[in-house]
């Protein structure tokens, strides 16, 4: 058994990548133990297989050092936050005892996205229900924190993680998906994902959430819950080097 202290669950095999990768790989820098959970194997996707999926997210997790990467296999373009999938989800959870979870944006316009988005806040919240899933009942965790990933909606974000140190890398576990992306010797239908400057423009959004802290590039979260702020001295007098 892996316990880590941070989970990423997105629906696709490259949605982690795509989204949080950067803080992943600050996280696992930090020194805490880092795990991602993706909810399909992304079988409806225009290109690729469920094989070379796979094989492209272990690749890609390699690059992002995590410490374990699992599929939780449900059908892609079909998932809901159903009975069989809250238990499917709490098992995981319970086993893995996350104590933060990132996820997709809420009410993102995909809809296994948005899906996803509640599936992980009721989960969350119900691996802490000893009687819950009597199966796993004793190895009920506490409930975890969950922050969305702002990607497609306009929202304000709660908090930026700086990733600048970890832009190429993040780039790179993204290009490890090599059969979502621009190949201009692919013979499958193109997708928005496939366009020549999609993968540029993944670049600039991180440049320009990294300027609204002063860095060079960052990763912003929505979370619901008010946050509990320890030291708001130290927290609003951290330097950011907004005009050097």
């Amino acid at each position: 058994m892996t316990q880590v202290d941070i989970l990423a669950i997105f629906a696709h095999p490259d949605d982690l990548e795509l989204t949080v990768g950067g803080t992943m790989l600050k996280m696992k820098g930090l020194g805490y133990r880092t795990g991602a959970l993706d909810v399909t194997r992304g079988e409806m996707g225009t290109r690729g297989t469920v094989e070379g999926r796979a094989a492209e997210a272990e690749a890609a997790a390699a690059i992002l050092k995590l410490d374990v990467r699992e599929n939780l296999g449900l059908p892609d373009g079909h998932v809901f936050a159903d009975e069989s999938s809250r238990t499917a989800m709490v098992k995981v959870m319970r086993r893995l005892k996350p104590r933060v979870l990132l996820t997709h944006q809420l009410d993102d316009p995909h809809p296994d996205h948005g899906h996803i988005a509640n599936l992980v806040r009721e989960a969350a919240r119900l691996a802490s229900m000893r009687n819950y899933d009597p199966e796993t009942g004793a190895d009920k965790i506490p409930v975890p924190m969950v922050a969305h990933n702002i990607f497609s909606r306009r929202v304000v974000p709660s908090f930026i993680v700086d990733i600048s140190a970890f832009l190429d890398e993040k780039m790179a576990a993204i290009r490890a998906h090599r059969s979502q992306f621009y190949d201009p010797a692919s013979g499958e239908p193109e997708t928005r994902l496939t366009a020549k400057g999609f993968l540029d423009e993944l670049e600039d959004r991180s440049r320009y959430f990294g300027s609204l802290i002063g860095v060079a590039a960052g990763e912003p979260y929505y979370v619901r819950e008010a946050l509990n702020i320890e030291d708001p001295v130290a927290l609003l007098t951290r330097p950011m080097n907004l005009y050097s």
